[in-house]
């Protein structure tokens, strides 16, 4: 038996979460069993947990996109019992049990092995979100955005993704400036290398097509009238990166920012990626993160305060990165 998040539906369609002890027999057959020691609490796990997204397509599910441990079983030679993993995205928490519990079984293909120098805790006190970051920061810099091409939009910035995006893009010395809706926390936002900090309010409502030119690239997390904002003020031949939906799905823009200015807006696919890539972003980030800056970003709770946290998390009261010590 092992301790996991379960979440069931309704007779009503409304999801029902739980802390249960669940059975081994019942995970999911697949190549590779893990002992899981850390998991996380992101955006789209607190969508599922509440049931407030139509994240869960079977059921029940464990809910988490991302976790961190140890191999106990493989059918795969190359990757021996013992060995530290990762798993992030691939749609775990969505059509194949996730992270926030004690045991997982999942296809050898999605493993990641850990890069050298990072923990189990270190990461997942990274996770989807830090990694989404860091394959928004690639993104830029393959689209020919420099430090010297001028200053860096982040929204969501107080978010996870929106954090990382801060700190990585300030390591490696772009000028960055972070939209928040939680002005109380633009001291925590310049320590994480933000130049400047601005009010969300500026970019959240319906804007003009074409606004004055003050981006050389974003990174954005929210979406709808603010992904719509950020094009119309991103700068001749400027690059968007677009990963998230914190404001909506939709995208009320008009071609102009495209056909008149250049604006290239590329999206960051964290779930699928391609092994190359994602290796690559993990390596970077064990490079250029230190414990420092994932204790400032993360803070840990156990698997019993998860479906308390994501309401907390959908309500914008969680700051940075939520790490999840499963065996608690």
């Amino acid at each position: 038996m092992f301790k996991a998040i379960v979440l069931r539906q309704n007779e009503d369609g409304t999801t029902h979460p739980s802390v249960e002890m669940v059975d081994r027999s019942l995970l999911p057959e697949s190549e590779v069993e893990l002992s899981v020691e850390y998991s996380t609490l992101n955006y789209k796990d607190a969508l599922a947990i509440t049931g407030k997204g139509p994240v869960v397509r079977k059921w029940p599910m464990v809910p988490g996109i991302d976790l961190a441990g140890t191999i106990e079983r493989s059918n795969d030679a190359n990757l021996k019992p013992g060995t530290l993993v990762l798993v992030n995205g691939h749609g775990m928490g969505e059509t194949h049990w996730g992270g926030l519990a004690q045991r997982a079984c999942v296809p050898s293909a999605w493993l990641t092995v850990l890069p050298e120098g990072l923990s189990a805790r270190d990461a997942m006190a990274i996770g989807t979100a830090g990694y989404t970051a860091m394959l928004s920061v690639l993104a830029l810099e393959r689209h020919g955005v420099t430090p010297q091409s001028g200053p860096i939009l982040v929204t969501g910035a107080n978010g996870g993704v929106g954090s990382f995006s801060i700190a990585l893009l300030a390591r490696r010395g772009y000028q960055v400036t972070a939209s928040t809706g939680r002005m109380g926390e633009a001291d925590r936002l310049r320590s994480l290398g933000a130049k400047e900090v601005i009010d969300r309010c500026s970019l959240g409502e319906k804007g003009k097509p074409l606004q004055k030119e003050l981006w050389a690239g974003a990174i954005d997390s929210v979406g709808s009238h603010t992904l719509a904002n950020v094009c119309a003020q991103t700068r001749y031949g400027g690059v968007i990166t677009a990963c998230g939906l914190a404001q909506g799905m939709d995208l009320p823009t008009t071609v102009a920012p495209f056909i008149l200015r250049g604006v290239s807006l590329v999206g960051i696919d964290s779930v699928y990626a391609p092994k190359p890539i994602r290796d690559k972003a993990w390596q970077c980030l064990a490079e250029e993160t230190d414990a420092a800056l994932r204790d400032q970003i993360s803070a840990e709770i156990s698997l019993n305060e998860v479906i308390e946290e994501a309401g907390n998390l959908l309500a914008g009261r969680i700051k940075g990165r939520v790490v999840v010590k499963v065996d608690t």
